[in-house]
C-alpha cells in the first residue's frame, strides 16, 4: 500500500514555493531539492527581489534566510505578510541561529516554522506536505 505521507503529498499536488536566501550555493541546493519534489520554485537572493517577484508569483510557501542584505527576513516576513492579509502563506525561517532568543524573534515576525541551516530537508518535505494550498480561483 501508499504510505500515508506519500498518498498526502500526491493528492496535494505541487506547491509555489518562493526561496530567498543570499547564499546562492544554499539558494540553488534548496530550490533543486524542492524541484525534484514536484514544486514550482522561484529564487531570489534579497528581500526587494521577493516582493518584485510577489507581482507575478504568487507563492504558498516561502522559507527566508533571516541574514539577508538591505532587508532582512524579519522585514521581509512582515512585507510579505501586508501585502496580501489573508491569503495563505506559509512563512519559514531559514537561520543559522536556532537558540530559543531566535525562534521568539521569529514567531514574532510572523514566521510559521523556524529551520536552522543547514536545513533538514526531510523535516522541510513533512512541512509542505501538510501545507494547504491557495484556492486558484483567488489569484
Amino acid at each position: 500500500g501508499v504510505t500515508p505521507a506519500i498518498a498526502l503529498h500526491a493528492e496535494s499536488g505541487p506547491l509555489r514555493v518562493l526561496v530567498v536566501d543570499d547564499n546562492e550555493d544554499a539558494a540553488s541546493l534548496l530550490s533543486t531539492f524542492l524541484r525534484r519534489d514536484g514544486h514550482d520554485v522561484v529564487v531570489v537572493h534579497d528581500g526587494f527581489a521577493a516582493l518584485a517577484a510577489r507581482a507575478t508569483f504568487v507563492p504558498d510557501v516561502a522559507p527566508l534566510d533571516i541574514g539577508l542584505p538591505g532587508m532582512d527576513g524579519f522585514e521581509l516576513a512582515r512585507a510579505l505578510r501586508s501585502l496580501h492579509p489573508g491569503v495563505p502563506l506559509r512563512i519559514i525561517a531559514v537561520s543559522g541561529y536556532g537558540e530559543l532568543r531566535d525562534r521568539a524573534n521569529s514567531k514574532a515576525a510572523g514566521f510559521d516554522e523556524h529551520l536552522v541551516k543547514p536545513v533538514d530537508v526531510a523535516r522541510l518535505s513533512a512541512l509542505l506536505a501538510e501545507t494547504p494550498r491557495a484556492d486558484p480561483l483567488v489569484h
